[in-house]
């Protein structure tokens, strides 16, 4: 049986949600192992002179336990 533990985490990129997404995997897989998926909860943008800044997502990490 697995043991499976779910992290919130937020993440943001100048191109894309896409990029965001892939940014906050990459950022937590340098100190998570095992992670099995990645739900985008939520997504936003921020705006700066009339155009998106910025694009963010809620992420929901999900990771095997080692046991």
């Amino acid at each position: 049986m697995s043991v499976l533990k779910v992290i919130e985490l937020l993440s943001d990129s100048e191109k894309s949600w896409e990029d965001a997404t892939s940014r906050g995997v990459e950022k937590a897989s340098k100190t998570i192992k095992n992670i099995r998926s990645a739900f985008v909860q939520n997504q936003s943008a921020t705006v700066k002179g009339g155009s998106v800044d910025k694009y963010r997502v809620n992420l929901k990490i999900t990771f095997e336990v080692d046991g």
